[in-house]
C-alpha cells in the first residue's frame, strides 16, 4: 500500500457513520385481572439505550379460566436481533401459558407490544368434565380459592408457585387451577423467557404465605399494658424461608419503646417461640419475643400479650440513692430525658444507642436510663433478634450523666475502635453501619 494513500483511508475510517442509539419503550409489570376484564392494554415510559443496543420486548400471559396473569419487562439489551416469537406453554381450556419474545434494531419504539390478543389463544368449547379443582392466581394467598367444573380431558388439579426474577420483576405467583396431567411442570421446562428466569414449585411446602408488617410505639406502660399488633399485607416467602413475628421491648421506667415485625425468614430453627430478658429488672428492662413457624398465617399473634404475659413482674423495688436521666427515642437524639431516683440494685447511669435494622426497619435507637447489670451491653451482646440486626454504642457508662456531652472520639467525628470492633464482628458492612450511625449523625458518612 502506498504510504500517500495511508491519511486518505484513514480520513474516510473516521467519517463512517457511528451505529445511533435506539430509543425504547420501558417498563415492567406483573397484573393479576379477572378475565372478563380482557383484553388489558398497557403503557410505559421511554429510554434512550447505549448505542449498538437494541430493544427487548418480553411478556407472559396465563388464564386458568376466571383469572389471567400478565407479567411484561421492555427495555434496552446488548442480546442479538429475534424475531417476535410466540410460544405456548401450556395449552388451555385450563390453565394456559403464552409467551412472547422479540428483541429488534429497525426502529425507535420497535418493542411496540401494548395488549394481550396478540397473546389470547381461542379454546374450542368447553365440555364439562367430572373433576372439580379451585382456581386461583395471586401474588399473596389462595386462602379464598373459587372451586370449578374441570373440562373433558383435565382430570388433575394444579396447585404450585411460579417464581420470577430478572428484567427489573421479582415476583411469586400462586396458581391453581384444572390441567390435563399431574406433572409440575406447567412451562414444558422453559427456565428463561427473555430476560426472565423462571421456577416452579408444588410442594405442600414450597412457599409458605405469611402475615406482613413492621409497628414501633413510644409511651408509658408498654411493659405491662398489651397493645394491637396486626399485620398490614401478606407475603409469599422464598424457598426454604418460614413465617417469622418478633418483638424488641425497651422499657426505661417512665416510658417505653417497642418494635415489631412481621414476614418472613431464613432460619435453621424452623418451628419455636422464645422469650428473653436481655437486661433487667431492677432498672431498665429489655426483653423479646421471636416466634418463627412453617404454616400459611401462622405468624398471627395480633397483640404484645404473646411478650408480656412471659415477663416477671415483680414488686416495685425500694428507690436507691442514685439519679439517671430516662429517655428511649425511636430514630433521633434524646433531646428531653427525665430525672428519676433508680430503684435499689441498680448500680450505674446508662446513655447510648443502637443501630437496628431488618425485619422492614432501619432506624437508630437512643436510650438512657438507670442499669443494673455489670456490663455495658443492653442486649449482653446478642447481635441478632429474629430478623433485626444490632449494634450497640454505648456512648456514657456513669460518667457525664448529666452533661449529656459525647465522648472526645465522637465529638471529633471519628469511629471508635471499639464501635468499628462490634460492626467487624456481626459481619456488617461499613456501609450498613455507616447508615445506622449516620441516622444519629455520630460521624459523616462521606467521610
Amino acid at each position: 500500500m502506498s504510504p500517500a494513500l495511508l491519511p486518505a483511508l484513514l480520513g474516510l475510517t473516521l467519517m463512517l457513520p457511528r451505529a445511533q442509539a435506539l430509543t425504547c419503550q420501558s417498563g415492567t409489570g406483573v397484573v393479576v385481572k379477572n378475565a372478563t376484564e380482557l383484553p388489558l392494554e398497557w403503557t410505559v415510559e421511554e429510554k434512550i439505550c447505549s448505542e449498538g443496543w437494541g430493544c427487548q420486548d418480553t411478556a407472559m400471559f396465563l388464564e386458568n379460566g376466571l383469572q389471567v396473569l400478565l407479567v411484561f419487562t421492555k427495555g434496552c439489551t446488548q442480546e442479538e436481533d429475534q424475531e417476535a416469537l410466540v410460544t405456548q406453554h401450556q395449552a388451555g381450556p385450563g390453565l394456559s401459558i403464552v409467551s412472547y419474545t422479540c428483541v429488534c434494531r429497525h426502529k425507535d419504539f420497535c418493542n411496540d407490544l401494548s395488549s394481550t390478543p396478540p397473546l389470547q389463544t381461542l379454546h374450542s368449547p368447553e365440555v364439562p368434565g367430572s373433576v372439580r379443582c379451585p382456581v386461583c392466581l395471586s401474588t399473596e394467598s389462595c386462602e379464598s380459592e373459587t372451586e370449578v367444573t374441570c373440562p373433558v380431558g383435565h382430570t388433575h388439579c394444579y396447585n404450585g408457585v411460579l417464581q420470577f426474577r430478572g428484567g427489573g420483576i421479582n415476583s411469586k405467583l400462586r396458581v391453581q387451577g384444572c390441567t390435563s396431567q399431574a406433572a409440575c411442570n406447567l412451562l414444558k421446562e422453559t427456565q428463561e423467557i427473555g430476560p426472565l428466569s423462571v421456577s416452579e414449585n408444588c410442594g405442600a411446602d414450597a412457599f409458605w404465605t405469611c402475615q406482613q408488617g413492621g409497628m414501633h410505639q413510644i409511651k408509658p406502660n408498654l411493659a405491662k399494658e398489651p397493645v394491637e399488633w396486626n399485620a398490614s399485607a401478606t407475603v409469599t416467602c422464598d424457598l426454604e424461608e418460614v413465617c417469622q413475628e418478633t418483638l424488641l421491648l425497651i422499657d426505661v421506667g417512665p416510658t417505653s419503646l417497642i418494635v415489631g415485625s412481621k414476614g418472613c425468614i431464613k432460619t435453621k430453627t424452623q418451628n419455636s417461640q422464645t422469650v428473653s430478658i436481655h437486661s433487667g429488672p431492677p432498672g431498665m428492662v429489655i426483653a423479646s419475643y421471636t416466634h418463627f413457624c412453617s404454616s400459611n398465617g401462622c405468624n398471627s399473634a395480633n397483640s404484645t400479650s404473646v411478650l408480656l404475659n412471659s415477663l416477671p413482674h415483680p414488686a416495685a423495688p425500694a428507690p436507691g440513692d442514685m439519679q439517671c436521666p430516662t429517655c428511649v427515642q425511636f430514630g433521633g437524639f434524646c433531646t428531653d430525658s427525665e430525672n428519676v431516683t433508680c430503684p435499689k440494685g441498680t448500680t450505674r447511669c446508662y446513655k447510648g444507642y443502637m443501630g437496628l435494622e431488618g425485619g422492614g426497619l432501619t432506624s437508630a435507637l437512643s436510650i438512657q436510663g438507670c442499669m443494673a447489670q455489670p456490663s455495658t451491653s443492653l442486649l449482653n451482646h446478642n447481635n441478632v433478634i429474629g430478623p433485626f440486626h444490632i449494634v450497640e454504642f454505648p456512648e456514657v457508662v456513669n460518667k457525664d450523666r448529666q452533661s449529656g456531652a459525647a465522648p472526645k472520639d465522637l465529638q471529633n467525628g471519628a469511629a471508635p475502635a471499639p464501635y468499628l470492633a462490634q460492626v467487624v464482628g456481626l459481619g456488617m458492612s461499613l456501609a450498613l453501619w455507616c447508615r445506622m450511625t449516620s441516622l444519629l449523625i455520630l460521624f459523616p458518612c462521606d467521610s
